[in-house]
Formats: C-alpha cells, structure tokens, sequence
C-alpha cells in the first residue's frame, strides 16, 4: 500500500458531512462537481487553497451528521490524499474506505499537528510523521483487507477485481 504526504487542513470537533458538502449541492453524485464545493461551509478557501495529496486533520467526530456518501467522495475527489483525526462517525469511517479515501484515528497526532504542517503517513505501518516538526505518532495501521480496498479505489471495484 502506498503513503500520503502533503500539507495540513486542521479542523475541530464535530465536523459534519453537511459543512463537508453542503446539501445544496447533493442533485449530483459527480465527483468533480462535489469537490468544488468541498469544505466551503466551513473553509470558503479550502477549494482555492487544496492540492493533489494534502492531508486534513480534525480532531473528535469527523464526519457526524447524515450518512451520505457523497462528502468522502467530495474529500477525495478534492486531492486530499488522507484523514487523520481523534476519532470519526462510524457511518463516515465505512463510507470513507467504501469509496477508497484512507483516514487514521490517531488523537496525539490530532492534537499535535498544526494547519500548514507537512505530514507523512505510511498506511502499512500507520506511523505518521510531523515532517515540519519531527515529530511522529503510531496511528492505527489499516488491516490487509482494508488496504486492498483503499489499493483498489473503493469497494465496487475491489469486488470486481479492478
């Protein structure tokens, strides 16, 4: 399985799917159009901001609120490569590996990584490393199932071999 390394969006607790794409825009399951409005309920320039492979970082509940799917698919679709946080709504956290978006549940690292740093994770091992501040934490490395599915680019296509 591969690593992520890329800048920090840091968010608090309770970070809803409906801040993560906002209802309105939920007619369209594309993920192009979802991404456009990721995050702007709460960071009007995190779509501005964002490149290939940066890495959001949250503390307790991430993702809470509807069980939709589209706001992993926004996230991902966005270029963030990665979700580290103190804990995840469970609903988001199936979602999140369904639709093949890597997150960790690490609360020192959630807690200790600040906005703008450059983070390393390594999803065999589950180290993250705090590059600006080096520093690294041990989040839950992913179980092998889990990884092929994450390798795979989500579920369905992990069913059907892709």
């Amino acid at each position: 399985m591969k690593a992520a390394k890329g800048t920090v969006f840091k968010y608090g607790d309770n970070v809803d799917t409906d801040v993560i794409i906002p209802a309105r825009y939920l007619n369209t399951s594309e993920p192009a159009e979802l991404a456009a409005h990721c995050m702007e309920d709460i960071d009007k320039d995190f779509i501005n901001r964002v490149s290939k492979g940066d890495i959001i970082v949250a503390t307790k509940n991430f993702g809470c609120g509807s069980s939709r799917e589209h706001a992993p698919i926004a996230i991902k679709a966005a270029g963030i490569s990665c979700v580290i946080a103190e804990t995840f709504a469970r609903i988001f956290y199936r979602n999140a590996i369904n639709i093949g978006l890597p997150i960790i549940e690490c609360p020192e690292a959630a807690k200790g990584i600040d906005a703008g740093d450059t983070v390393e994770v390594d999803f065999d091992s589950g180290v993250i490393t705090d590059v600006t501040k080096n520093t690294t934490y041990q989040g839950q490395a992913f179980p092998e199932f889990m990884q092929r599915i994450i390798d795979a680019e989500g579920l369905v296509n992990y069913i059907n071999g892709k």
